[in-house]
């Protein structure tokens, strides 16, 4: 028996590097996805995943299931991915809780969504050490999600589609160094950067409401404020300024870095009339369009 799961890819829409801290964030699945295939083997584990950056995130996947569930080690693990794992859509986090999905259809357990967060958010730490678990809830659940640290709180927002675009900075961005790097800047001063971090979560709660009424001009805004204070944490780049910079005078309503900053995405919220023009803007500074839909359903078969 052959079984295909597929999990989606995300993006950051408000709250990174706030979320490690025990603050909330907002994040959106993408159409963008890890597909998962498989099925028993005579005794033989197997694993080929060519769109797949780290193999142990799988690896792992399978160790801690069968520790947890006393299951078998005859596998063959095939990944394929509709996104390279440099665009920082979390590939990770997506074959992870693709694997887990495949893993307990396989053997006939019924996992709730809560279950495969849980496990999926072990196993990141396992292998990463660090991390707040918003890319594997983004996996899990899809749509678009308010999501405090480890899963202490996991929302579902009533969102429609958002009009985004989204711009690669051309730079792959090392997402665990960049955190331990602003952990060892807390550490020196502490109260600046929980400063910041309470400002990032009023910015959050705020765009909770307004994602919810579809007041595309207000997230706006508060992207731009997101965007200042992430630009004050020292994670963005010349690179990602310029972009933003770029879709806010073709007519953006707002734009910040999406992710760990440093490198990988950038988003726009955008009125639709513009969207060509803000499209080339981005491309005018050498950013990359990235053609992906969000609000996209969360880990499933087939």
């Amino acid at each position: 028996m052959k079984i295909k799961t597929s999990a989606p890819g995300k993006l950051m829409l408000f709250g990174e590097h706030a979320v490690v801290y025990d603050r909330p964030c907002i994040v959106t699945g993408v159409s963008s996805r890890i597909h998962v295939e498989i099925e028993k083997t005579g005794g033989h584990f197997m694993v080929d995943a060519p769109g797949v950056k780290d193999i142990r995130f799988v690896e792992e996947t399978v160790r801690i299931f069968k520790e947890k569930f006393k299951t078998g080690n005859g596998l063959s693990i095939k990944t394929s991915s509709d996104f390279s794992c440099q665009y920082g859509f979390g590939s990770s986090s997506a074959v992870t809780v693709a694997t887990i999905l495949a893993l307990s259809k396989l053997y006939g357990m019924q996992l709730s969504q809560k279950q495969i967060f849980d496990l999926g958010y072990k196993i990141t730490l396992g292998v990463q050490g660090v991390g707040s678990g918003f890319d594997i809830a983004a996996a899990t659940y899809g749509g678009t999600t308010y999501f405090v640290t480890g899963g202490k709180v996991i929302q579902p927002l009533n969102v429609k589609t958002i009009p985004l675009v989204v711009g690669y900075s051309g730079i792959k961005a090392d997402t665990p160094k960049l955190v331990k790097n602003l952990k060892l800047k807390i550490k020196s001063d502490k109260t600046k950067y929980f400063g910041i971090f309470d400002q990032i979560t009023k910015i959050v709660e705020k765009a909770k409401i307004e994602l919810e009424r579809s007041n595309w001009e207000k997230v706006g805004e508060l992207m731009n404020k997101n965007q200042q204070l992430l630009k004050s944490l020292e994670v963005s780049t010349e690179k990602l300024d310029k972009m933003c910079q770029a879709a806010l005078s073709a007519g953006a309503y707002g734009a910040k870095l999406s992710g760990a900053g440093g490198g990988d995405c950038m988003i726009a919220i955008i009125p639709e009339e513009k969207r060509q023009n803000i499209k080339q803007a981005i491309k005018n500074v050498a950013g990359q369009i990235m053609n992906i839909t969000n609000n996209a359903p969360g880990v499933s078969l087939g």
